[in-house]
């Protein structure tokens, strides 16, 4: 018996369910492959130290500068049950761009199926995404959590099921803990709303009984208000309730009111919601909007993220023209989501250059990512049009396609494998913020980390008035020029390393002539003068930015005979 329409409907929707999972799960292994491997950026170094402090001491504040407290929340828990290294804190966001392509489910009603499968393959391994995937930042958790939100308000409209909504407001609060940016989310749906709009009262024209029409929507409002009003609240109180689950402080005994005072004290929660909201929202304005960071020439910030976006998602960003192009001329006219999704990735490649305090590749992923579904139907189309040359024996038409479909395959295979996993520290991947450590440092660190579990007393000793203080900081360690020596102190701190710190010669020769430390760091320009003082160490050279200047070349010195005698010890 020949199936019903619906029954094959059934069969090719599980297709592609099956093809989109076997692709999450393909980008899963893509992203925890060698995911430890590299040596922490600046940033990532900050935002760990940060979350480690937050682990040892219980307490907590929602700090501007390193943006939502999303990553320090969730990775505070990875770092108790798994342990503080360069792979436990990148984790969560593999696991986020893992599940990133499963969102392309959500618009299988609004896209064909090749089309939701040529998504989920962009969402799943397009470089610039595949990079920031295996970073710990807060810009790939912002972009998935807000593509998931629209998925699941899509899917709401679509079914008129009152789960999708709550799952929406539940992936839009967690967008909101991630990064200030999700202000410009809201900004950008917004404008590209009020095109759809138009398309809707201009593109296809007024019908001539458009009072009518209008007076029967007005009617159907009450009905539908009576339905989905108390989803909302509800909605609107699961929003609150995350948003200060994760902003609102945590400030141990007698330190002022707390989430932690909560259970102890239910008359707090004003003063906490309040410090949560407004008190997070104050302190926003006072960094982002007040401190001047927006002071750049527009022009070099936008070529920066032009160049990202030609060589991290050169081919989707060919193909979301395209798809734009094809589908706003189509018989059946221009798709709501496809259109929504393009103007939302055009504005954000012109916005964030404006916006950004610093030119840095992560921006141009808040334009990729909803890029992709455009690019989705580009595929889709370069796919038709391939399958209906080859049904009719068109030669030439299947050998252009092809070729056009070897070349998208070939530039995200090629600078997948080359910027996201052969040269992922260079200077020369577009890729790469200047603040990654060019060289590895791993070597180094494993003498450190080695000699440290074995040796009491001072395990560094960190030299030279670059990257000593004049005075005693509040971060760890205290003495150092805690900003220039990142990303160490991030690895002092996940192996309990001691330091001190010598600012000058007499302070290092009064350091080495007694227990004399294992380790010492200094500016590769001071390296000359301190070898011959050092005899039995072990010289590792390293450049912790891209940027190689004599401000950024350390090297790190380790005593061979502790470090043979650490990595003897059973």
């Amino acid at each position: 018996m020949a199936p019903t329409d619906g029954t094959a409907a059934r069969r090719s929707g599980r297709r592609v369910a099956s093809a989109v999972v076997a692709i999450a799960l393909l980008g899963l292994l893509a992203r925890l492959a060698f995911l430890g491997d590299r040596t922490a950026h600046w940033d990532e170094a900050r935002v760990a130290y940060w979350t480690l402090h937050y682990l040892d001491t219980g307490l907590f504040e929602y700090r501007p500068i390193i943006h939502g407290p999303f990553l320090q929340q969730v990775n505070r828990v990875v770092f108790a049950v798994l342990g503080p290294n360069d792979f436990t804190m990148r984790l969560v966001v593999a696991l986020l761009g893992a599940g990133l392509p499963l969102v392309a489910l959500c618009f299988r009603e609004r896209l064909s199926g090749v089309e939701t499968v040529a998504l989920a393959g962009f969402l799943a391994f397009d470089p610039l995404v595949l990079y920031y995937s295996r970073f710990m930042r807060s810009d790939l958790p912002l972009a998935a959590f807000a593509l998931l939100a629209l998925g699941c308000f899509v899917r709401a409209l679509d079914t008129r099921k009152p789960r999708y909504l709550h799952a929406g407001v539940l992936a839009f609060a967690l967008a909101v803990t991630t990064k200030e940016y999700v202000l410009v989310y809201v900004v950008t749906w917004l404008g590209a709303l009020a095109l759809l709009v138009d398309h809707r009262l201009f593109a296809r024209g007024l019908p001539d009984d458009w009072r009518g029409r209008l007076r029967t929507r007005t009617r159907t409002v009450r009905p539908a208000l009576r339905r989905w009003l108390p989803h909302l609240l509800a909605s609107l109180v699961a929003f609150l309730v995350v948003v200060v689950s994760f902003y609102a402080p945590r400030t141990g005994p007698n330190a002022g009111p707390g989430f932690d005072d909560l259970l102890a004290d239910p008359t707090v929660l004003p003063a906490v919601v309040g410090e949560a909201t407004l008190g997070s929202w104050n302190a926003f304005v006072s960094l982002w909007v007040g401190g001047g960071h927006q002071d750049h020439a527009y022009l070099p910030f936008l070529g920066s993220a032009a160049e990202t976006l030609f060589v991290g998602s050169g081919a989707l960003a060919v193909l979301s023209v395209v798809g734009f192009l094809v589908d706003r001329y189509a018989d059946d006219g221009p798709r709501d989501l496809v259109a929504f999704c393009f103007y939302w990735g055009f504005v954000s490649v012109l916005g964030y250059p404006i916006i950004a305090d610093i030119a840095a590749p992560w921006t141009v992923l808040h334009a990729v990512v909803p890029l992709a579904v455009p690019a989705a139907v580009g595929a889709g189309a370069l796919y038709r049009r391939g399958y209906a040359a080859l049904a009719t024996e068109n030669r030439p038409a299947v050998a252009a396609v092809a070729v056009v479909g070897l070349l998208v395959v070939a530039q995200i295979g090629f600078v997948a494998t080359t910027n996201v996993y052969l040269d992922d520290q260079s200077d020369a991947n577009p890729l790469v913020q200047y603040a990654q450590p060019a060289d590895d440092l791993h070597p180094a660190l494993r003498e450190m980390a080695s000699v440290s579990a074995t040796h009491s007393g001072t395990d560094v000793l960190l030299y030279g008035d670059f990257l000593v203080a004049n005075t005693t900081g509040t971060r760890d360690p205290g003495c150092a020029e805690w900003f220039n020596v990142l990303p160490l102190p991030w690895y002092f701190e996940a192996e309990d390393v001691s330091v001190a710190c010598a600012r000058d010669d007499a302070a290092f020769e009064s350091t080495m002539d007694g227990d004399a430390p294992p380790v010492v760091v200094s500016l590769s320009s001071d390296a000359d003068s301190l070898e011959p003082r050092l005899a039995g160490y072990e010289a590792y050279p390293a450049v912790i930015r891209t940027q190689d200047t004599s401000r950024t070349n350390v090297t790190v010195f380790v005593d061979g005979s502790t470090a043979s005698n650490a990595s003897d010890t059973p």
